[in-house]
């Protein structure tokens, strides 16, 4: 079997990692929430691309109620890069490859780490809605349930607690987390580990009877800047999901959560080191997979 390089594209008509990336590099890096999804579609089925497929019946992975706030913008940065590389070197870098590399770009390019990714993932050829519950991180979860869901993709608690900083970046919709503002608990209907301050913030973009389309910044403070400030928010009480701001409440991953919140640089050491092992996550090489003509549909 073929194994995953950290290595740059092969030549056929100039640098494979920037073919495609020019013309979208000003949007993403003004607005990188709109960018390349960072993670986690490799639990799925694998780093293969199979987010990507469009389905005329919508009901390819990326159809799946739990990826509804994956950013089309970022499907089409990479579709762009896809078919710039296809014209300079037709069926030889993958979608998965693609995507991997956007999903560096975009943290590079908002302020975070740059790092080499490896290379020589195989598209693969099972996309379908119906397999994605239960292996995506859910807003709810608590330690146990992230690290037991991290750790069957070979991730580890620091993996887990480092690559959650992605969440300096990004948006999600209201659905995701107003529980935790309207219906929490029999004793208070508002989650009483939210900032009050930052509780009323979210009911005033998601009040109650809120459409399914609306959003919010992950990171309220600096929502387009890839930075620790994430793991600041935590501890004061800013965390958006549930299973943000368990990082901080429980002992178990406050000392790394509280380590990274005082140390940029220690975070962006780690979040490299941390991405690359989620590249490795199911991959297909050989003949496991294909490289896709149109990273939406099958060959």
């Amino acid at each position: 079997m073929a194994e995953l390089l950290p290595i740059d594209m092969p030549e056929c008509g100039g640098d494979r990692e920037g073919s495609g990336d020019e013309e979208d590099q000003p949007n993403r890096r003004h607005d990188p929430r709109h960018s390349s999804p960072l993670l986690p579609y490799c639990f799925v089925e694998g780093c293969d691309a199979s987010v990507m497929i469009a389905s005329p019946r919508n009901d390819a992975e990326k159809d799946a109620p739990d990826n509804l706030s994956l950013a089309g913008d970022g499907f089409d940065t990479v579709i762009k890069a896809k078919a710039a590389v296809e014209a300079q070197c037709p069926g030889v870098v993958s979608c998965a490859d693609i995507l991997t590399i956007a999903a560096r770009d975009v943290v590079a390019l908002s302020g975070g780490p740059n790092f080499t990714v490896e290379l020589g993932r195989r598209d693969g050829l099972v996309s379908l809605a119906s397999r994605v519950a239960g292996k995506l991180p859910g807003p709810d979860f608590n330690l146990d349930s992230l690290t037991t869901l991290f750790g069957k993709n070979n991730l580890t608690l620091f993996d887990m607690i480092t690559l959650s900083g992605a969440h300096t970046v990004g948006f999600a919709h209201c659905s995701r987390f107003t529980n935790r503002l309207y219906r929490f608990g029999s004793s208070s209907s508002v989650d009483p580990t939210i900032n009050p301050d930052y509780a009323r913030e979210l009911m005033q973009a998601c009040p109650a009877n809120v459409g399914p389309t609306i959003a919010v910044n992950m990171d309220p403070v600096t929502p387009i800047t890839f930075d620790n400030v994430y793991y600041a928010n935590l501890a004061a009480g800013l965390g958006l999901f549930t299973s943000d701001e368990v990082l901080y409440a429980d002992g178990r991953s406050q000392p790394v959560v509280k380590g990274f919140a005082g140390d940029q640089s220690s975070f962006f050491a780690a979040f490299a080191k941390s991405m690359v092992k989620l590249g490795r996550v199911g991959v297909k090489t050989g003949r496991r997979g294909q490289i896709r003509r149109d990273c939406t549909a099958f060959n």
